[in-house]
């Protein structure tokens, strides 16, 4: 009986691949979530989207493969009277999509980061983005997905104890 299974064909860049799922797979019956760090009011900052000076951020997953995603532009934001930066990716949606690490990247989050959505801006670029919404990317769970890792210039050298904690080891 083939009824728990579920497929469907992904393409990554010239890669075509079959992304399969048992959906009675005991990971699965016996998942009891993720833990996450307090819910804290300081995590969900306002922050101002600066037009990008590139069309394209280049993305590298993690088989090696990079893509060019569009470039929303550059998140200004502070904590702590300290001022920091994330390059935003713009998928369509209607949130703004971003893929960072931090100095809880390994240790009590994900190694390989963790991703976030923020609201599209206002007319002069505000907006907010709540870390306490981070999750762990399909990488966290699987080594068979094709996870996005964050750029450069989004490893924060700011230790962002918010959102989804590491889930263990796949």
């Amino acid at each position: 009986d083939w009824s728990h299974f579920s497929w469907v064909v992904i393409k990554r860049e010239d890669r075509i691949g079959i992304r399969f799922r048992n959906l009675k797979a005991q990971t699965l019956l016996t998942f009891k979530g993720i833990e996450r760090f307090k819910v804290q009011p300081s995590w969900k900052l306002k922050a101002k989207l600066v037009q990008p000076t590139q069309d394209f951020l280049m993305i590298t997953n993690i088989i090696g493969q990079t893509t060019a995603s569009k470039n929303a532009g550059k998140l200004i934001f502070e904590k702590e009277g300290q001022s920091y930066s994330l390059d935003v990716i713009d998928e369509g949606g209607k949130n703004l999509f971003i893929v960072f690490a931090d100095q809880t990247s390994g240790v009590s989050t994900y190694g390989a980061g963790r991703f976030v959505e923020i609201p599209k801006p206002d007319r002069e670029g505000n907006t907010e983005i709540d870390f306490n919404k981070a999750y762990n990317p399909p990488c966290a769970f699987t080594a068979f997905a094709t996870c996005p890792l964050p750029p450069k210039q989004n490893r924060l050298s700011l230790k962002i104890e918010a959102g989804e904690k590491n889930y263990g080891h796949h």
